[in-house]
């Protein structure tokens, strides 16, 4: 006799996790008059749907939405009463403001930290890694709308967003955990395009506002390391692992160069069971550069030499660096890459479409579907993280592709009564837990 599965846990599964955010969204003002047929929630809880069911186009799930089998489904797994066609939806979504999203990041934040789900990601003494970058998210030479950026090329202008994503992150765990991110838009009254040094700053002051008090390492790439940077980090109560070049930062890495020669840069090198040689190189207290000689900083670099192999990184941080921290400092400074493979490669290539145009819109829609995007990718890696039957569900299925396109098609082809029963005929490999099928 097969064991049972387990029951959903009531906040940090499906149902518990929408059921926050759609009260966040019944929260955001409707900019249209009080007597519309659709609820502003109802909107956006149903591209949220379009996007947790990855839909490869709007188009698609209009498509789907006009067969009653859908429209159910909609209702019982995502609360909506009256899902839009989608020319309704991107109408209805243009006009609202992105920021109005943030409070749905923060509450489903709130219940990792209340559930203390968020406890697994604690490193070097209880923060927690914060990685930041930016993507590309839309570029075109034919479709504008008022929050694009335009570059000028030899074929003519070319009008792009990007996106700056913020994601909490660890080294041992594959999971990372979206926080709200920052569009990358044209800004009201400026004149040059937005680019990711100013919206880092936007982000960072949200980010400390969203959570005065979590304790936080930022990890960057190189663009990072500059004055005004680490004074805001500093300002924030933030604290950082940012990587520096050597073209960029030649002070600094001439300081490094006197105390190697003066034998006071300290060295620590091991070879682990494999045969893998790991070095670490470390000097404290040192000027960032020239222009910021009462900018302080410690210098790590760290090599990890594979046979024919090898990779070399150098970072600075202001982090206490001892013969006991660097090994770990370096750890959590190389998971950054996790915004690139874990966040960014997911969204580009495994089901969530970040680069398609779902629809641009005239003035907010490019950027709130994409953050809505968002949004569904954090629930799913929350239940990844949390839910032991998604987890059944993910480990039935070699990709999360395939479990993609079966679980869209459980949700077209059968009414679906929940998500206990959804996840449960996914985790089985089977449609017998499914209440019943389209019979249409």
């Amino acid at each position: 006799m097969a064991a049972p599965h387990p029951r959903l846990r009531k906040q940090l599964s499906a149902p518990g996790l929408l059921k926050t955010i759609r009260e966040d969204f019944n929260q955001i003002a409707d900019h249209r008059s009080a007597d519309s047929e659709i609820p502003l929630a109802d909107a956006l809880m149903s591209a949220l749907a379009m996007f947790g069911l990855k839909y490869p186009a709007l188009l698609q799930f209009d498509q789907a939405r006009r067969e009653g089998v859908i429209r159910h489904n909609l209702n019982t797994l995502y609360g909506v009463e009256r899902a839009p066609c989608d020319t309704q939806m991107r109408t209805i979504l243009d006009p609202v403001d992105p920021q109005a999203l943030r409070p749905a990041f923060r509450a489903v934040h709130r219940q990792l930290q209340r559930h203390k789900a968020l406890e697994g990601y604690h490193y070097l003494n209880g923060h927690y890694l914060v990685s930041i970058d930016g993507t590309g998210q839309f570029a075109s030479s034919k479709i504008r709308c008022s929050d694009c950026c335009v570059k000028q090329r030899k074929s003519g202008p070319e009008y792009y967003h990007q996106l700056l994503a913020a994601v909490i992150v660890h080294p041992e765990r594959k999971t990372v955990l979206p926080l709200m991110p920052e569009a990358i838009t044209h800004q009201d009254g400026k004149k040059k395009n937005d680019c990711e040094r100013n919206a880092a700053k936007r982000l960072l002051h949200h980010l400390r506002a969203d959570f005065p008090q979590l304790p936080m390492i930022i990890l960057e790439d190189s663009l990072a390391s500059n004055g005004p940077h680490l004074q805001l980090l500093q300002e924030l109560g933030l604290r950082y692992i940012i990587g520096v070049k050597e073209g960029d930062h030649p002070h600094l890495f001439d300081a490094v160069q006197r105390h190697l020669h003066a034998g006071t840069c300290q060295e620590l090198e091991y070879v682990d069971e494999q045969g893998v040689e790991y070095g670490y190189r470390f000097v404290s207290d040192l000027a960032l550069n020239a222009s910021h000689p009462d900018i302080r900083v410690n210098f790590l670099e760290h090599w990890i030499i594979d046979g024919d192999k090898s990779q070399l990184f150098t970072w600075i941080t202001d982090l206490a660096l001892t013969p006991d921290t660097v090994p770990p400092i370096a750890r959590g400074g190389r998971s950054r890459w996790k915004v690139e493979n874990e966040t960014f490669n997911t969204l580009k290539n495994q089901g969530y479409q970040l680069e398609h145009n779902y629809g641009h819109g005239q003035q907010h829609l490019a950027t709130v579907f994409a953050f809505l995007m968002m949004l569904a990718f954090l629930l799913d890696q929350v239940q990844e993280h949390s839910c032991r039957l998604f987890q059944a569900a993910r480990a039935y299925y070699r990709s999360r592709t395939t479990l993609w396109e079966r679980l869209r098609g459980r949700v077209t082809d059968f009414y679906i009564p929940d998500w206990q029963t959804l996840w449960q005929s996914l985790a089985q490999g089977s449609v017998g837990a499914v209440l019943a099928p389209d019979t249409s």
